[in-house]
Formats: C-alpha cells, structure tokens, sequence
C-alpha cells in the first residue's frame, strides 16, 4: 500500500478539479438533503446502498478512503459476499447509482462513483429522458461523506442491521434460483436456434407493430457497441410475437455534420451511423425495421446564440431554440436527415414529437409571443411546417420510409385538427389511443391523459384526431401501452389480458393501420403482445376467442379455465386503479415497498416516477388521500383473487414447459400484488402519522395501528424480496433502470423496524 499517499493526492485533485466544475451541473433549489436515521449514519448508509453495485475500490476512492475500510463497514452491517455487478452493466445502472445516492453525495463525489465526466453528467441529466425532472428539478445539499472510524453506538447499531442481513439475505446464499441483477438480459439476448429455421417474418403484413427495447440505454445509444439495445435473441424474440419495427432514441446532432452554420454539430457521428448500420441491418433479417426518435431541433445553452443572435427563438432556464422560421435551421433539419437516411438506407423511417417535454420549436412549450419571428405566425403553420420539413429530409433519401407524426402535447394536448389539417401527405398520424376517456373511480371523476391499462380506449381526441387524417388520406397509428404503464412499470408486463383484447379489439374495428406498443416502458416480448398481433390478422376476432386461443397456447389446456378467470380477475381488479395522470407518475408504486418511510414529514414533493417520498398530497391528485388509499387497497384484494385462481391452475398443470410459464407469470402477477397492497398501507401510515401530529387523546391507539402498518410492511417488503431474487426483470424499467434492488427491499425492512421502536420510544 505504499503508493497510496499519491492515490489520495491524485483522488484530491480530481475532487477539487470537480468541485470547480459542479457548479456546471444544475443545482435546482438545493435544499438540505434527507438524513436516513436508520441507519448507523450516512457513511453506512453509503456502503449499503452501493454494495456490490461498484467494488470496495471505487468506493474508497469516492470517499478518499482504502478499500478495507469499506469492507469493514460492510462486514460491520453483515455484508461479507463481495460480487460485484460486471462493469459490462455501468451504462445500465448509472440511474439507479444517482438516485439512491442523490440525497447522500455531492456533486462531486457523484461523478466519482459513476466514473462521469461533468460535461457526461450534464448530458445526461438534460437529455436522458427528463432526467433532472425527473430527479425533482433540484439537486439535494449533501455534505461529502468522508470516512470515520464507527464508535461504539454506531457500532451498536450495526450489529442489529447484521443480524437482519443473516437471517434475510445470507440465509440462503448459494440457491441456484437466485438471479444475479440483468440475467434477463443473458436471456433476451440469446437465439433459440430450434425457432431460427421457422421464423416468422412478420415485417410489412398486417400493418405496423413497433416498440422500444426493453433494456435499451436512452440518452446515447450509439456511440459504442458495447451495450446493444437488440441482440438477435431479443430481434428473434420480438418477431416472434408479431413485432416488425423498434424505435430508439437519438439526438440529430449527433447523427449528422451540421455545415456551414452548425460545425460544431456532428462530433463522432461516422461512429454512430456506423453502429445504426449495423443494428438495422440485423433486424431486418428478422422482418424488423428501426425507427428514429425524432425530437427536434433539440434546444441549446445560451453561449451558443453568441454569434447567431438571429436564430435565437424563445429562451426557458438556461437554453434557447433554435428557430424554425429561419430556413437555416430547416434546411439543417433536412439535410441532417437526408444524410442519416442516405447512409443507413436500411432504416425504416422515424416518429416526431414535436410538443414533448423538450423545448424544441417555438411553439414547443408555448411562449410564442417572445419570438420575433413566430409570434407573426399560427400555431398550426409551424408544427406543420416542422414535420414538413423532417418529412422532406428523410423522404429526399428514402421515399418509401414512414415518417409518423405524433400529436402529443399539440395544442396543450387538446384539440389539434386544424395542425393535422396542415401536415404533408405523406405522413401517418399517430395519437395516444386513450386520450381524453372519462373515467369515475373512487366517486372521483378523471380524465385520461395517457399511459392507461386500466382505463380501455380509444376516447375521443384519438378518435377526432384519426378521423380528421383519415380524411386528408392520412394513414393512422395508435399510441398504446399493452404491457405496463405508468400504473405500474416495475415489472415487465401485467397479467390484465382481458382490458388489452378489449383495446384491440375496439381499435380493429375503426381500422388503425399501426400501433406504437410502447415508449421506454412496456417492451418486453410477453403474452400481450400477441393480442395485437391476433386483433391485426383477424379483425373481426372475437374477445373471448382470442384470449382463450393464447391462455391454450401458453399454458396448456388443462389450465386454460382458471387462467381465463384469473386475467379476468386482475382486470376487473385494476380496473379500480384510482387513475389521473398525477397518480401515475408521482404515487409509489414503481417502488412499492421498496419506498421508505418517515414519522416526521420530509417537506419534499414528490417527483416524476423518481422520487415519491411521503407526499401523500403530491401522489393523490384529485383523490382525497383517504380515497386513494382505498382505491390501491381495492386493487389489491381484487388482484388476490386472481392469485388464488393462477395457484389453482399451476397445482392442476402437468410438468413442463407450460408449468413453467404459469410459475413465472404468477411471480410476476404476485409482485404486481405487492407493489398495489403496499401504496396502500404506506397511504395509510401517512394519514395516521399526520393525525398523531395534531396531538389527539387517542394518540396510544393511533401509534398502534402505525406498528401494525409498519409489521405488514416489513412482510411485504419481505415478499417482495423473495421474488426480486429470483426474477431480476424485478424493479427494471428502461428509461429508469433499476428502480430498486432486493438490498433496497431489506432496508425497507431495517427502516420499519427503526420506525417501530421510535414509536415505542
């Protein structure tokens, strides 16, 4: 260890070169971060959260410290297996890194342990799908956590967390059915070459079917091969449920040279057109074309309108767009895609959206009227007028691709007919099929917005919108999620096949010419796939045909009837799901269990799908609290019927593969079960700690009943546990990576046990 004085020299000067630069990265209100009192303190906090997610070594080096002294905390807390998640998946769990170390780290010892660059970090919080957004726009004051040896109350309470750890997790190290984080990925990625010579080329018949990558990275994909979003065995695996297209997310000035007026556009883009080349060239052997996420012209930082004052737009924080009332910009548009499109011939066109969360167009985010240029022009003329000139672009190259153009967020999502009335001919509409469907739950009127299992379209902007376009000679897609939503993203699909025939069926009947199966949830090649697929080649399918056609199919006739009556038992069940579009994006249940909790209130709001925190208000929306309590609670004793019946059909079916196919499911349908069951008591526990905050005479019986809560906690962050070890699809997302990890389930476990013992104190 002699070298390790100049380790500490070397390791302080990259701290203090980064300590310059974080006041590079967004800082949002910066309020004081979370303090997590159950454990020891926050170096023990730190250990355990990236335990076995980045070695003892770069640990160590984020904190200043040797790599022993990491695994004594470790040891101290009963953490002794050291296997460390392969740096193969560095790209795939950077999310999860940031997230359960947001409140712990500063900037700086961040972009240590995910081994980033400030300018990486940057990019990746702006352009990650809505990263810092999502992160709550604000990044949390934590101190740097620097080493100390434990003293005797720290070490006190370690041995308690140690003794959890044996009896939970070391119990049963060894067991070959625990699987290791991202298996799954081995599994997609691999060729069934029994199927190989038998393939379905599904590409071109019966319309369009396209859809993410269900581990794809989103921010830049195609600088490097070394994290490939569709291995063959995922291509063969998606063909084979009737997919002929997948799209992936890139930024066009990275994909192309910008000329003249943009040189600094381009950097590597010989790389990335080299690396699309090849991916498109391997999907199309499986009957599968790729579509490009078009989102564009992307906004830029201030210092870039220096010397281009004249193409400013409209500016929002820190950035401005690049308007598109200047030929400039269009003309850099369409020749940035005429390019792509000239050197990977083999694509099959691109979506839009040209009113995202990403300010783009001067119409964008609205705030027209700060734009010299626009604000002289309509609404409809400059939405048009962009996908016009995408259109011309990839058209100019290849005449025969799609170029789909998606009405989300046009006119603030309401009624856009006099855009669609303006777009090019050669164009197909795509609209968000349930958009606009009124729903009443919980005696509560709603609305939906998007992102609904739950509530079965088409509703009424999709249908106008369809119509208008079908009108001009438009072909029409249907924006549809068929294996999880926001609703519940955390498991790979949702057993609710009744409500997902019922959505096909009614979308077969007005002729769609495509679905767009997913945005970065809901890809994985399940059983709901398939439906879309059956309503595309027999529209005039009847709902019960269908639905008992699959059950026969993948589980065999001898499960069949209880099978059918469990899908319709969760869909019944979800069908009480408390929707709005602040319930699904802000409750916790992509987290479940695995959301901590606190008996004093953390003043934080809750966030996009990122942070929940105990923001009963902020979960709820339109429901009362108590509302939404019962609504999840209704869910979940729905769901448990359906439990029982899938046991049922799994004690009554014959070995093989079709038992295997009930055992797995009905893991996931137990998982989906937990996450519902756990919002509800954590709502709950939330409306009792708030009533025991006003000092009420009942005040022993209210502590009692928050124990009680905190008891089924702790089993159902147990249960949950269980299955995360054996399925590693478990708490994955896309777009989110890990949401949480079966260690994050068992501080759940030493977070209520520390709760309950305050509430005796």
């Amino acid at each position: 260890m002699k070298f390790f004085p100049v380790l500490l020299v070397l390791i302080s000067l990259f701290w203090a070169k980064n300590l310059f630069a974080q006041n590079e990265l967004p800082l949002g209100s910066h309020p004081p971060a979370l303090q997590f009192e159950h454990f020891p303190n926050r170096l023990f906090a730190f250990v355990w959260r990236n335990w076995n997610l980045v070695s003892p070594e770069k640990m160590g080096e984020t904190l200043g410290c040797q790599p022993e002294k990491i695994l004594e905390i470790a040891s101290a807390m009963g953490l002794d297996q050291v296997d460390v998640l392969p740096d193969q998946y560095k790209k795939q769990i950077y999310i999860t890194l940031l997230r359960r170390n947001w409140h712990l780290l500063p900037y700086e010892q961040l972009l240590t342990l995910v081994d980033m660059e400030v300018r990486e970090l940057e990019f990746a919080l702006k352009e990650d799908d809505f990263l810092f957004y999502k992160f709550g726009n604000l990044k949390p004051n934590s101190p740097k956590v620097t080493f100390h040896p434990p003293n005797e109350r720290e070490l006190a309470r370690a041995q308690e967390i140690k003794k959890l750890v044996h009896q939970h997790v070391n119990n049963n190290s060894g067991d070959e059915s625990i699987e290791p984080l991202f298996h799954f990925i081995k599994d997609l990625s691999e060729v069934n070459s029994l199927e190989k010579d038998k393939m379905e080329k599904p590409s071109g018949q019966g319309g369009l079917r396209f859809i993410y990558s269900y581990f794809g990275v989103f921010g830049d994909p195609l600088l490097s091969q070394d994290h490939d979003p569709f291995p063959d065995g995922l291509l063969q695996k998606l063909s084979a449920k009737g997919i002929n297209g997948v799209w992936m997310h890139v930024v066009l000035n990275q994909l192309a040279p910008g000329g003249k007026h943009f040189p600094e556009f381009g950097e590597n883009h010989k790389v990335r057109l080299a690396n699309l080349k090849k991916i498109a060239q391997r999907a199309k052997r499986y009957g599968i074309d790729i579509y490009l996420y078009i989102n564009e012209p992307r906004a830029m930082p201030l210092s870039f309108f220096d010397k281009r004052k004249e193409l400013a737009g409209i500016q929002k924080g820190d950035v401005m767009t690049l308007c598109t009332s200047d030929e400039r910009v269009r003309n850099w548009i369409s020749e940035s895609l005429s390019h792509v499109f000239e050197q990977v011939p083999e694509l099959g066109g691109v979506f839009t959206i040209t009113a995202s969360e990403n300010l783009t167009n001067c119409v964008s985010h609205g705030g027209i009227d700060d734009c010299p240029r626009c604000s002289k022009r309509a609404y409809a003329d400059i939405l048009a007028e962009v996908n016009q000139v995408i259109a011309d672009g990839v058209h100019r190259s290849k005449p025969a691709a799609k170029v789909i153009a998606w009405d989300w967020g046009w006119h603030g999502h309401g009624d856009a007919r006099d855009v669609i009335e303006k777009l090019p001919e050669d164009v197909w509409l795509m609209s968000v099929s349930e958009w606009g469907k009124k729903l009443e739950r919980g005696g509560v009127a709603t609305t939906v917005g998007e992102y609904s299992i739950s509530a079965v379209g088409p509703g009424p902007r999709a249908q106008n919108h369809w119509e208008a376009a079908r009108s001009r000679g438009l072909k029409t897609v249907a924006k549809v999620q068929f294996n999880n939503t926001w609703e519940l993203s955390a498991l790979p699909w949702l057993p609710v096949m009744d409500l997902v025939a019922q959505h096909a069926s009614k979308l077969a009947q007005i002729d769609i010419d495509g679905y767009m199966l997913s945005w970065t949830l809901g890809a994985y090649p399940s059983p709901n796939l398939e439906i879309a697929r059956k309503f595309t080649k027999n529209p005039k399918a009847n709902v019960d045909e269908v639905l008992n056609e699959l059950a026969l199919e993948r589980y065999g006739a001898e499960a069949m009837p209880a099978i059918r009556k469990a899908w319709t038992a969760f869909s019944e069940a979800f069908q009480e799901y408390p929707y709005h579009q602040k319930v699904v994006y802000s409750a916790p249940q992509q987290y479940g269990p695995a959301n901590l909790l606190f008996l004093q209130p953390t003043g934080y709001n809750a966030t996009m799908v990122g942070f929940p925190y105990d923001d009963l208000q902020g979960w709820s929306g339109p429901f009362p609290p108590k509302v939404l309590a019962g609504q999840f609670a209704k869910v979940a004793e729905g769901w448990e019927k359906g439990l029982k019946l899938m046991e049922e059909a799994f004690a009554g079916s014959s070995s093989g593969e079709n038992r295997n196919n009930i055992a797995s499911d009905l893991l996931l349908a137990k998982a989906a079960y937990l996450h519902f069951l756990s919002v509800a008591q954590q709502a709950h526990f939330i409306l009792l700690r708030d009533r025991l905050k006003a000092k009420p005479s009942n005040a022993t019986l209210i502590r009692k009943q928050m124990r009680a809560i905190l008891e089924q906690e702790i089993q159902t962050a147990l249960d949950l546990f269980e299955i995360s070890r054996r399925d590693s699809r478990v708490g994955f997302e896309a777009s989110n990576q890990y949401y949480y990890v079966p260690q994050d389930l068992m501080e759940k476990v030493i977070n209520c046990k520390f709760l309950i013992r305050q509430l005796a104190d």
